[in-house]
């Protein structure tokens, strides 16, 4: 008997790495084939196969084969049935095996396919013990998802309500209602302009009624303009004859100071805005949410005009400069090079941001590849000329190539004189 040693062991580490790729190939290869053949039941047994494989490997690649697999159901048609079948004996699998990132990334599918398939009630209870969850987890990525999906009764729910209004008499309170939810839900998806169009016609319809309603879907108009960086144009709006009766009251003067700010690229003036008319603009969750993505775009441009101009710069001064604390203006600038709205890359033991000018575009791999191609043009062409003849050459005065077929393959030689 011989011990393990270091090398040995790492040798078998490695053919075990390397056998597990191969098993892996080999199922999505298995899952594409039946996929190819419209064959959901079988794409189905595949999953039950990976099973025994995905027990040895890393959750993580579990996650992501399962998910490769499942893919392959969105090209078959008429197979939600079966998806959901799949769906649900590996959730009760990966509750049994403890695997939870495995479990809410197949509930959250499982969601998708309800909702497509008008299950709504089932689809609501699983969207509410999934959000429970994440929440305890702080698992972000699937949380946005899943609220992604939690909107989508709502607005299949609104269409319905519309198409129902059509064929009726519809009357001006209630289709106001159904406008100012269609605006509403439109300026989530950052629709601004179709937002606004909604926004204006339930103004219009509850104005000329002297509903006081009327007030929040004029905040929304304006909340639109300002969202379409077209800050200028709530004074014109508050001049028109419908407006010009709320144009002194404090909601709008809440709404036109967040313009003013807006429109001079204001920080301290739109937190100042914020603070005084406090009531106004947080009292609404709409108008709340979208301030916040707002405040969030000023604050990226205040930071952008202050490091544009330097290499090197302190983070401290940028935060004294847009009155912010450090840690929050560390975070900012880490997602901004994320993002690539710059390039650069924070130096935490100086406390310094270290700014980096755009990279130029490299075009020589492309040149190259385009020189490979057309050389396979011309390997091409020179051997449809000879397959019939042994040997043809071309003199220069500079180079002999010679072309010759032997056994079916073709022989390039050159020779520089």
């Amino acid at each position: 008997m011989y011990a393990a040693t270091p090398i040995n062991q790492h040798a078998a580490v490695e053919e075990r790495q390397w056998d597990l790729r191969h098993q892996e190939n080999a199922l999505v290869k298995l899952a594409e084939l039946y996929r190819d053949q419209k064959n959901a039941r079988g794409v189905a047994e595949v999953i039950t196969l990976s099973r025994t494989f995905v027990s040895a490997s890393a959750k993580a690649k579990t996650a992501k084969l399962i998910r490769t697999v499942l893919d392959c159901f969105s090209a078959i048609p008429d197979s939600q049935k079966i998806q959901v079948e799949v769906l649900t004996e590996n959730i009760e699998w990966a509750k049994r095996e403890k695997r939870m990132f495995l479990k809410h990334s197949l509930e959250t599918r499982l969601v998708g396919i309800q909702l497509d398939t008008s299950q709504y009630k089932p689809a609501i209870a699983l969207i509410d013990e999934l959000l429970g969850e994440l929440k305890r987890l702080d698992d972000k990525m699937i949380l946005t998802e899943v609220h992604l999906l939690e909107s989508r009764p709502c607005q299949a729910a609104l269409t319905s309500a519309r198409t129902a209004a059509n064929s009726i008499y519809c009357p001006p309170h209630l289709q106001a209602r159904l406008d100012l939810q269609s605006g509403i839900l439109h300026a989530e998806d950052k629709d601004y302009n179709t937002a606004y169009s909604y926004f204006f016609e339930t103004f219009e319809n509850l104005s000329t009624q002297d509903d006081p309603s009327a007030l929040g879907a004029l905040k929304y108009m304006l909340l639109c303009k300002v969202m379409l960086n077209l800050p200028e144009d709530v004074t014109y709006l508050l001049s028109i004859k419908l407006a010009s009766k709320y144009a002194q009251l404090r909601d709008v003067e809440s709404m036109r100071a967040i313009a003013r700010a807006h429109q001079q690229r204001n920080l301290a003036d739109f937190e100042k805005a914020l603070r005084d008319y406090q009531q106004e603009l947080s009292s609404d969750s709409t108008i709340r949410t979208h301030l916040s993505a707002l405040y969030d775009t000023l604050l990226e441009q205040n930071l952008l005009r202050i490091v544009e101009p330097y290499s090197v710069i302190e983070v401290e001064y940028v935060a004294q400069q847009v009155g912010q604390g450090r840690q929050a203006v560390e975070q900012k600038l880490s997602q901004m090079i994320l993002d690539k709205v710059f390039h650069g890359v924070l130096d935490q033991g100086r406390g310094c941001l270290i700014v980096f000018d755009e990279a130029e575009a490299d075009n020589t791999y492309g040149a190259a590849i385009d020189t490979l191609e057309q050389v396979g043009k011309v390997v091409e062409s020179l051997y449809a000329k000879v397959r019939h003849r042994h040997h043809w050459q071309i003199e220069d005065s500079d180079f002999k190539c010679g072309v010759s077929v032997a056994d079916d393959h073709l022989n390039i030689s050159v020779v520089y004189m």
